[in-house]
């Protein structure tokens, strides 16, 4: 496996800008705030002569209560799990009693430390580096961890360092499995979730909404199966979206669903559907991806209101039919194993490979069960059906006339692949394109004696 190699150090010293750096992502939400990261965030560093397991882990503070202590939590675990741990400082703060004891602690913990030194641009960096001295720690890195300097002598640093392994190092992209993006509104239960089916803290949970701000990637393996979870901040309505984080914060779970193939969408089950829970299916929807909904908090709710709820659901996700709700409880772990189902139905219908002999003898069997309306007068002609992509399934079908097809017939087509094929969980895209004339811009060139009938009948034709 791949060495692990932590970055620790106070709130707002520079963290998450570092971890993008080495990574060469933007994996990680950077504000100019202490206190944005709160999970562990993981990424590959690619740079050195040899790949690492970066951690990026939230500030450490003197406090012991609350959000803290949990983010303090999640900062202790990366520190055990790693093999070296860079200590960040921040050279324009100057050293800190937190810095000495953070570095304390990493000393307790018997890891080797890198002491990086960062926004040393615009300062003379041999004097902020002398005041860091009296740490004990050996060559202490300047960084511009913003502009990118210092990361060639902090990786010389650190590699040595990291333990031999002569195991090949894994393929991480193609090793993630399934990416299941998590979403729903603050406090529905998401970080939850995660936590009960990696059966760890993994994530920071708490009564607070909107403690998760970033996206977090989990790997998970279960029953034989990999995926890639992907724990996403809460998304109100847009009109009270205030905090510029919380802005940059949803628009990271945008990007998630993007990324993912199959999409989770939790609600509470007490609520019902709201305004919002419908925003996030449509959001799904147009990125196409594979959908699952998924009823929290199910275990609160008597038999009457779970009537409700299931009647509320029939109704208001009707335009949604092929994806089935689950009814689960993160809290206490009931229905995980019908929810993991799911995912992996959606998944499946979501990259199945559509034969084009299959689909053209499926069209034809729609279209004896029922033709398409008359466009203008004539009827539109469908002559075969081709595969056009998948996740989400898409379905090229050809023909003349099919222009002005009306949606209903659309639907009609939807519904007759997706039973025929047992498409569940997913969106199905029915695309119509216009059969080319092939006499288009042909002409026949005329004989002599057709030239001459021609000339005949004009002159006859002016006589009379």
């Amino acid at each position: 496996m791949l060495p692990v190699v932590a970055i620790v150090g106070r709130p707002n010293v520079g963290k998450s800008t570092l971890f993008n750096a080495l990574t060469k992502s933007r994996d990680a939400l950077v504000a100019d705030l202490p206190g944005v990261t709160r999970d562990r965030h993981y990424g590959v560093c690619r740079l050195g002569a040899r790949p690492f397991v970066l951690v990026d882990t939230g500030g450490l503070t003197d406090a012991r209560a609350g959000l803290d202590e949990l983010t303090a939590r999640q900062v202790r675990r990366a520190i055990d799990e790693a093999s070296a741990c860079l200590l960040m400082v921040d050279a324009r703060d100057g050293l800190l009693p937190q810095d000495r004891a953070i570095l304390e602690e990493l000393r307790r913990a018997g890891k080797p430390v890198v002491l990086a030194v960062n926004k040393t641009d615009g300062l003379d960096a041999e004097g902020a580096l002398a005041e860091f001295a009296a740490l004990g720690v050996a060559q202490p890195v300047p960084l511009a961890a913003a502009h990118g300097r210092g990361s060639e002598s902090l990786l010389a640093q650190v590699l040595p360092l990291l333990p031999r392994d002569d195991e090949p190092a894994p393929d991480v992209e193609n090793a993630s499995g399934t990416r299941v993006a998590i979403v729903g509104r603050p406090n529905v239960g998401k970080s939850t979730l995660v936590n009960r089916l990696l059966g760890e803290e993994r994530v920071v949970v708490s009564e607070i909404a909107g403690t998760t701000r970033d996206a977090i990637h989990v790997p998970l393996e279960r029953d034989g199966r990999r995926y890639t979870l992907i724990d996403t901040a809460g998304v109100r309505r847009r009109a009270r979206v205030e905090d510029a984080l919380e802005k940059f914060s949803v628009i990271k779970t945008l990007q998630s669903i993007d990324a993912a193939q199959v999409a989770v969408v939790m609600l509470d089950a007490a609520e019902g559907v709201t305004e919002q829970d419908l925003a996030l299916i449509g959001q799904v929807l147009d990125a196409g991806r594979a959908l699952v909904i998924a009823a929290n908090k199910w275990d609160g709710l008597d038999r009457y209101e779970r009537e409700r709820c299931r009647a509320g659901l029939e109704r208001k996700l009707e335009f949604v039919g092929w994806a089935k709700p689950v009814f689960i409880s993160a809290k206490h772990g009931s229905g995980l194993r019908e929810l993991m189902r799911a995912i992996d139905r959606a998944h499946a219908s979501a990259t199945r490979e559509l034969a084009t002999p299959e689909l053209t003898r499926t069209l034809e069997q729609a279209l004896a069960a029922h033709q398409p309306p008359l466009v203008r007068g004539h009827a539109p002609k469908l002559r075969y059906a081709h595969s056009g992509g998948h996740n989400p399934p898409a379905i090229v079908i050809h023909g003349t006339r099919t222009a002005h097809i009306a949606d209903s017939y659309r639907r009609y087509l939807e519904n007759f692949f997706r039973k025929r094929f047992r498409l569940e969980g997913t969106p199905v895209r029915i695309e119509f394109r216009e059969g080319e004339n092939p006499y288009a811009g042909k002409r026949n060139v005329l004989t002599e004696g057709q030239l001459r009938k021609r000339r005949r009948l004009i002159r006859h034709a002016r006589r009379n």
